[in-house]
């Protein structure tokens, strides 16, 4: 199964591993799916869309932390940043809730990957749609979407 993800990092030349599973229409949290590909939540990573002032951007932290949004807004120059609501996913990302990547995402947005990334050698994140994960180094993830990293992550 390629997605359009999947085809980017084809194109770039980037090694990955795709990692499917079935949730059977149950909750599709990061925790879950960490758990579902046989993964450590902390490698496992989820992509946010928020919106600030300066407009929208996407926040990739460990599965099991929540996003500290003063420290996002700090890092992207943001007064303050807000989640977008799920019906403003799809439209502004091109995926879909529990699909939604920075890779090859439908607009070029700012993205914010939690310092914590660097600590692993290689990470997981979505692959554009539900039911899949991309396995990959944590440099060439940060390669393909041009990310900024950041403490943007905390166990709140």
């Amino acid at each position: 199964m390629k997605t359009n993800a999947a085809r980017k990092l084809d194109e770039l030349g980037v090694a990955y591993e795709i990692r499917e599973y079935d949730l059977n229409g149950a909750e599709f949290s990061a925790e879950a799916v960490a758990e579902s590909i046989n993964l450590p939540a902390d490698i496992v990573f989820k992509t946010l869309v928020l919106k600030g002032d300066k407009g929208v951007c996407m926040a990739v932290i460990p599965g099991n932390k929540h996003l500290d949004q003063k420290a996002l807004a700090q890092l992207s120059g943001n007064k303050k940043v807000e989640m977008v609501s799920v019906k403003e996913v799809l439209p502004l990302t091109g995926y879909i809730r529990g699909g939604v990547t920075a890779i090859a995402v439908k607009k070029p947005y700012p993205v914010y990957v939690d310092a914590s990334a660097s600590q692993h050698e290689k990470i997981a994140v979505s692959a554009g749609k539900q039911g899949a994960q991309l396995f990959l180094k944590t440099q060439d993830y940060v390669d393909a979407v041009k990310a900024t990293l950041g403490n943007i992550a905390t166990d709140k």
